[in-house]
Formats: structure tokens, C-alpha cells, sequence
């Protein structure tokens, strides 16, 4: 019994899971395909890349076997055992019930991914199909045995496969077929090692299953919430951690890249990267729920990123930096992907880590400030980096840039970046005077003030009667009729108080131009006009700051209403990619980590508010 080995079609990607061990993830569909894997970190070169190509391109699929002419089956149940990043997914089928259980251990040497299969009822027959290919599907290893061990090597890569049941390779595949009854475990392990170093240890999949539980149970038991969202909340702070890579301690934006705005588009990026805006949000959410640890790593990686830095004509920071701090992350198509289900092209590296975004030193910023008050503080070095960049930051706050959205339509005066390079000055004002240390207190303020009255004159649209999201361009003329739900973030960022009635207006005119059924568009793209073709769907991360905005505003049951909806727009298992579509389904790279922060965020402010 063969299984159809034609052009490979990705599952939608709300039918993806994520597991990972802190230093790289893995998605795996619901027919038991693994279609995403890079080894040994989230920026390698992916080895399984079939989700942006075909199966030439690499897939690892376990589950019950099939003929040619069936389409693989799909599990009929899929979770999480408990709080954890261990995946479970069961088959019934006609002759029975399976299992497989599916997870990285957390990083102690090779990186591992496991999967053991279960027999639950009946006699099952199951294939495991394995196809490595390096370099994004370029490459074909040198497949073969080391004694009991398989590899794979080519170049500096090589990896190990290890299972208790028979192997036999096949038109470049590794395959295994057996069968599973009641009680009966089989186990397959991959370990990925340098080509020139000694092989892995061989895996002990049993061992590693306990150990990892016993790691996500321990890790979890931290958290300092329990209210009624208690689910989705702990479901998000997993895929954090899931996100963060621990030698460093930055967290990713996605696990992914490539993955369209737009089924067919051309709006795909490369989120495999940190940026420096998901800093206060993730500092903001690991503080208050009890994570000091990863707050503490994760301050220490933007300290880090910002001494590196030298002052240049876009400033002295970057907006997004490699993993291990790395500013150069110069863009490239893959022109042998043909993308997810056609959206191409496919790119690794992103363009943006050149634009000048002036609110990332908003949130550069407001992370200093929340790790100063609750976290251990800042030391003497770091506030002397951070005046640095802030007398930079003061010449300059009134330049035109790219703002949050990274539009590629050239820049312009952002309402938002002005509002975020306010919260720069106001939180080291803050810190100034909190910790009595050295500042030029008056330039400071006189700048904060300077800004601030120029938010309130020329980033307000009379006619909509809300904020918009570029300033006017002179004296007499109204600013650009374009909204933004950025401009919710207001209120969270003490800007203004959520009871002004500019700030109230600008929520009526977001509610009645970019909500749509409790998701929320981040701006028109037909009217702002960000220099990309097509169209995408709405972002979950808005979706989360207008919940955010209604709580703050008093409107509780407005919120809980429109958050309980947008939990619903989740996949099964509880993740969000960046965006959902008009139609439901998930767009953009999956799991989006800044999604999750603002899910936790709005969750626990709704839950406060609410008493």
C-alpha cells in the first residue's frame, strides 16, 4: 500500500499545530504530515519545507496507511496533553483506533523531534513516510545506515533517524509500515547534528515524553492566573515560551515564513525574527503573570541589541534583529517554492529591518520602564545606553517613517509613531525621577510637551471625528480620512485617558469603519495605499486591543462579547495566525507571538475589569 507521492497540496493553516523546544518548532497538519521543521534554530534552512513547495521539498507524514487513491486521513481528535507543547492526535478508522503523540524535548544536545505511535483498539495498519531535504528542499542528503542508525548528510547538516520498527527507502524516502494493536507503542526519532561532529546520543523517546511533561507542567505552575480565561491565557503564554529561544532570550514573531495575507497574494513575510515592538507587550505579559525569568532574558536580549548599535541615518535602532541580536537580515526570494498554495514569492530575510519605525523606541522604552518598576531595575550601563538613544531620538522624532505597519509605499508623519516617541520620553522622564537618575529633564519635557500638542493638532480628523493615522500636511489642511487601530493602543499607553472623548470618538469611528463581527482590520489598504497589491484579512492583534479598548472605556459587556467571539476564530487547539480572513480562515505566518501578548492582555484587563 504506497502513499501518493504527487504534487503536494499544505493544509489550511488553521490545521497546523505548533511544538517546539525553545530553539526551533515544528508544525504538524492533521493528517499527521510534519510540512515545517528548521534545524537547528527558527532562522536555519528549513529540512521539511513542503508547506511553501511540493513534497519534493521535504514532509515526515505518520498515520494510518492508505491507498493512492484515498487522500490521507485526517485525525479525528487532536490536543495538547494537559498544559503542555505535547501534541496528540487519533485515528479511528474501520479497523481500529490509534494514537501519536508528538513533541520536542526541551534542548539538552541535539535537537529531537518524536513521535510515538499508540495502538488503542483493533489492528491498525500505519506508515510513516520521511523525506529530508536541506536548504529550504534544495538539497538531496546522502541517505544511509550507521549500524541500527539512519542519516542524512549533505553540506554541514546531518540528521539521525532512529525507530524501533523496520525501515526501507523508496524514489529517495524513508518508509516504514507496521502495525499497532491495544497497548502496543512504536517510536521514531529525528536529531539533528553538525555533519563533522560525532552522532547524537540515541534517543530515548519514553524518557524524553516524560521529561518533557514534567518540564511544561513545572514551567506552567508559575503562572499567577486563574480567572475565567484561564485556558486561553496559559494555551498563549505556552506558544510564547514556545517562541522564545533560550540561549538568547528573544522571542520570535512567528515560527514561520511565507505564509500570505491573501491565499494567492503577494503580501508574505519572514517573521522568524524579533522585533522590538512585541518588547512591552511581552515584558508587560510575562511580569504580570508571574515569569520573571523570561522578563529578565528577554530584557537582557534588547539590552544587549541596543549597545550594539551606531548611530545612522535611519538612527541607532533597528526594528526587528536576528535571534542572537543580528541587525543585517538583507531580504531574498526562493524562487523554487512555489509558496503556500501558490502565494509567492517566497522570501527569507526581511526589508523592513532597514526602515526607519519610529515607534519601536516607544516600546524600547515602555519595556525599560516595566522592567525597571517590576522588575530587578536597570543598571547604570543600560540607562546610559538607553539617554543615547534617546537624544537621538529627540532630533528626530519628526521625521516621516514606516510606522508599525511596515507599509511599502514610502514614508510619512504617523499619528502612531508620534504617540509612541511620546511614551519614550515620558517613560525615561518617568525613570528620571523614580530613580533620581542623571537627565536633562528640561529638553525632555519640552520635547514630550512638543509632541504631544502636535498629536492633538494635527493627528485629529475633524469630519470622521477621530484620530487618523497620518498627520496633516500644513496648517489649514485636515490630515489624510485614514483609520488606524493602532491609535487604540492610546489609553494603554497612558497617552490618553480612556474617558476623553477624543479617545471615545476615534473608538465609535474604528468600531463603525474597521470591525467587522468582532475582528478588526488594522487600516483600509484600499484607501492608505501601503505600496502592495491585493488585499488581506483582518488583524487578531486588533481584534484583541479593540476588546482592550472597550474594557478600558467602561463597556465590559461590549468586551466580553467581542473577546468570547474572537476566542472562537482560534484553530482547535487554541493558536492564531496574524490574521483571519473575511471568511474565517486563518492568513498570515502561524503562531503569531504578538497576537497571543495582546490575547493576554485583554483577557486579564476584562477579567480585572470586570471584578
Amino acid at each position: 500500500m504506497a502513499v501518493r507521492l504527487e504534487m503536494h497540496v499544505a493544509g489550511r493553516i488553521e490545521d497546523y499545530a505548533l511544538i517546539g523546544d525553545m530553539q526551533t518548532a515544528a508544525l504538524v497538519c492533521r493528517d499527521g504530515t510534519v510540512d515545517w521543521l528548521c534545524l537547528p534554530r527558527f532562522d536555519s534552512p528549513a529540512i521539511f519545507a513542503g508547506l511553501l513547495g511540493t513534497e519534493e521539498h521535504g514532509f515526515w507524514r505518520l498515520g494510518p496507511a492508505h491507498s493512492d487513491e484515498e487522500e490521507p486521513p485526517t485525525a479525528v481528535r487532536r490536543r495538547y496533553r494537559g498544559d503542555s507543547l505535547v501534541l496528540e492526535s487519533e485515528w479511528e478508522t474501520t479497523r481500529g483506533s490509534v494514537r501519536v503523540t508528538d513533541f520536542m524535548p526541551p534542548r539538552d544536545g541535539a535537537p529531537q523531534l518524536v513521535r510515538i505511535v499508540e495502538g488503542l483498539s483493533g489492528r491498525v495498519q500505519m506508515r510513516s513516510a520521511l523525506r529530508m531535504r536541506f536548504s529550504y528542499g534544495r538539497v538531496v542528503p546522502w541517505v544511509h545506515r550507521v549500524g541500527e542508525r539512519l542519516v542524512a548528510v549533505a553540506g554541514p547538516d546531518s540528521v539521525w533517524f532512529d525507530s524501533t520498527a523496520e525501515t526501507h527507502g523508496e524514489d529517495l524516502t524513508t518508509y516504514s509500515d507496521f502495525t499497532v494493536s491495544p497497548g502496543e507503542r512504536v517510536a521514531f526519532t529525528i536529531s539533528w547534528e553538525p555533519s563533522h561532529h560525532s552522532p547524537p546520543a540515541v534517543p530515548e523517546p519514553e524518557v524524553a515524553l516524560a521529561n518533557t511533561e514534567e518540564f511544561w507542567r513545572d514551567w506552567v505552575a508559575q503562572c499567577t492566573y486563574h480567572g475565567p480565561y484561564r485556558e486561553a491565557v496559559i494555551r498563549s503564554l505556552i506558544t510564547l515560551k514556545a517562541l522564545t529561544y533560550a540561549p538568547t532570550g528573544g522571542i520570535v514573531a512567528a515560527p514561520t515564513t511565507s505564509l500570505p495575507e491573501e491565499i494567492g497574494g503577494v503580501r508574505n513575510w519572514d517573521y522568524r525574527y524579533v522585533w522590538i515592538r512585541d518588547a512591552a507587550f511581552s515584558l508587560y505579559a510575562l511580569l504580570r503573570l508571574g515569569f520573571t525569568d523570561e522578563a529578565e532574558a528577554f530584557f537582557d536580549w534588547l539590552a544587549r541589541s541596543v549597545r550594539r548599535c551606531e548611530d545612522g541615518p535611519d538612527g541607532p535602532l533597528r526594528v526587528l534583529y536576528s535571534i542572537d541580536g543580528r541587525s543585517d537580515l538583507a531580504e531574498e526570494e526562493l524562487p523554487h517554492l512555489e509558496g503556500y498554495r501558490g502565494a509567492s514569492p517566497v522570501r527569507v530575510g526581511n526589508r523592513a529591518s532597514g526602515q526607519l519605525q519610529l515607534d519601536v523606541y516607544g516600546e524600547l522604552f515602555d519595556a525599560a520602564y516595566l522592567f525597571n518598576k517590576y522588575g530587578e531595575g536597570i543598571s547604570w550601563e543600560t540607562w546610559s545606553d538607553l539617554v543615547e538613544v534617546l537624544d537621538w531620538l529627540l532630533d528626530h522624532w519628526d521625521s516621516a517613517d514606516e510606522s508599525i505597519w511596515e507599509a511599502r509605499s514610502g514614508p510619512h508623519r504617523h499619528t502612531y509613531s508620534r504617540v509612541m516617541c511620546w511614551v519614550a520620553v515620558e517613560r525615561m522622564v518617568r525613570i528620571a525621577r523614580q530613580r533620581g537618575l542623571p537627565a536633562d529633564l528640561v529638553r525632555w519635557t519640552s520635547v514630550r510637551d512638543a509632541i504631544f500638542r502636535q498629536v492633538m493638532a494635527e493627528g485629529w480628523n475633524e469630519r470622521l471625528g477621530s484620530f487618523v493615522q497620518r498627520l496633516a500636511d500644513g496648517e489649514d489642511e485636515q490630515p489624510p480620512e485614514i483609520l488606524d487601530a493602532a491609535l487604540l493602543l492610546m489609553p494603554m499607553v497612558k497617552f490618553l485617558s480612556p474617558r476623553d472623548e477624543r479617545f471615545r470618538s476615534t473608538l465609535r469611528a474604528i468600531s463603525e469603519g474597521l470591525v467587522a463581527d468582532s475582528l478588526v482590520f488594522r487600516y483600509d489598504a484600499s484607501v492608505a495605499g501601503d505600496g502592495l497589491d491585493g488585499t488581506e484579512g483582518t488583524f487578531s492583534l486588533c481584534s484583541f486591543w479593540w476588546v482592550e479598548a472597550l474594557t478600558r472605556t467602561g463597556r465590559t459587556e461590549d468586551a466580553r462579547l467581542a473577546l468570547e467571539k474572537t476566542f472562537t476564530f482560534a484553530n482547535h487547539l487554541g493558536q492564531y495566525a496574524e490574521q483571519v480572513g473575511v471568511t474565517g480562515e486563518q492568513l498570515g505566518n502561524f503562531p503569531q507571538a504578538l497576537t497571543h501578548l495582546a490575547l493576554i492582555s485583554a483577557a486579564v484587563n476584562l477579567d480585572r475589569a470586570m471584578g
